[in-house]
């Protein structure tokens, strides 16, 4: 059929991905979705990604 688009392997994770989050209240963003698919396609290197991910939402630690 014309016009019918078929999702990729990588992109039917993403969204199973989204699907769980989305159960428990926590949505991908469209930059997310993004960036995952990037790393499943081999664009974005796992570990960098998760590296500069806790990077941004980790705390310093307060000196006692």
């Amino acid at each position: 059929m014309k016009g019918v688009y078929e999702m990729t392997k990588n992109e039917k994770i993403v969204e199973n991905v989204n699907a769980s989050m989305s159960m428990e209240g926590m949505p991908l963003t469209e930059e997310e979705k993004s960036i995952g698919l990037k790393c499943l396609e081999g664009e974005l290197d796992f570990r960098t990604v998760i590296e500069d991910l806790v990077k941004q939402y980790t705390q310093p630690q307060a000196r006692v």
